[in-house]
């Protein structure tokens, strides 16, 4: 006697469902990131009434400070300068410290002779440097460029020598196994392997340069929002700080966002995904 079994239909049982709202997550994400700006402001505001505008200025009157500051040109050569010291010490640290990362990954030698000076330096922070860097370097702009190289180059190394130490050694043997030599081992395997490492520590990198570009333009600058928040306070325009504070933290924003965005557009054609 034959049995009927009754198999349920192929649709149901073919992969995920589709995702019917997928596009509307972008859309709700920027609200919701415009909402809480919003509410940010408003919290503000409200906080500010409380207090004198040398103290707290509301959001209105930094708005103003802002829009003086565009009108005379001052915001836009500020933003200009540290940007270019920011870039400028950043690739500079990023170019050396990839391959020294990677050196130090592939050589047991070379890593043991490395990791005494990279641990020691990577804990003096930047700003102990500031005077040393202008004796040496003058009060020009390679000594702001020279801090923040230093401030990148141990982070970027350091992450990716950790992303060359965690390559599978599988995959190597694999590697190995097929013929292919180091120099070929290390383009295929290594290198893809290595990259969100990199990338990561080329973000990071760039959070502390914003952090070095202020306090060294503080003490040796006449432009650059460093030297704009400190010229803010001798004139006591509160505001002025503010809105510094507020450019560096966009400026930031921007930098991190390009780098991810050309990151993952370069390499996704590799396969490489972080």
């Amino acid at each position: 006697m034959a049995v009927d079994v009754q198999r349920p239909p192929a649709a149901r049982s073919a992969g995920p469902r589709p995702r019917r709202f997928a596009g509307r997550r972008r859309p709700t994400r920027v609200v919701l990131s415009v909402l809480s700006v919003l509410l940010g402001l408003l919290i503000w505001d409200l906080v500010s009434r409380n207090y004198t505008a040398f103290f707290l200025p509301s959001p209105r009157l930094t708005g103003q400070g802002a829009v003086e500051l565009v009108t005379n040109g001052t915001l836009w050569d500020s933003v200009w300068a540290s940007s270019q010291r920011i870039l400028s010490g950043w690739g500079l640290g990023v170019l050396i410290g990839v391959p020294v990362g990677l050196l130090m990954g592939r050589s047991r030698l070379l890593r043991l002779m490395l990791d005494p000076y990279i641990q020691f330096f990577r804990f003096v922070p930047p700003i102990a440097f500031v005077t040393l860097a202008i004796i040496w370097l003058g009060p020009g702009e390679a000594s702001k460029i020279a801090l923040i190289f230093y401030t990148t180059v141990f982070i970027v190394a350091l992450n990716t020598l950790a992303g060359v130490l965690a390559v599978d050694e599988l995959k190597l043997r694999a590697a190995r196994a097929l013929g292919a030599g180091p120099v070929r081992t290390l383009a295929s395997v290594i290198l893809p392997a290595t990259v969100p490492y990199a990338v990561t520590g080329a973000r990071l990198a760039m959070g502390n340069s914003f952090l070095t570009i202020v306090s060294a333009e503080i003490v040796a600058a006449q432009s650059g929002l460093g030297s704009l928040i400190w010229t803010a306070r001798n004139y006591a325009k509160t505001e002025w700080v503010f809105v510094g504070i507020i450019a560096l933290g966009l400026l930031g924003y921007l930098f991190d966002w390009v780098l991810r965005t050309v990151a993952r557009a370069s390499l996704r054609r590799y396969g490489v995904t972080f």
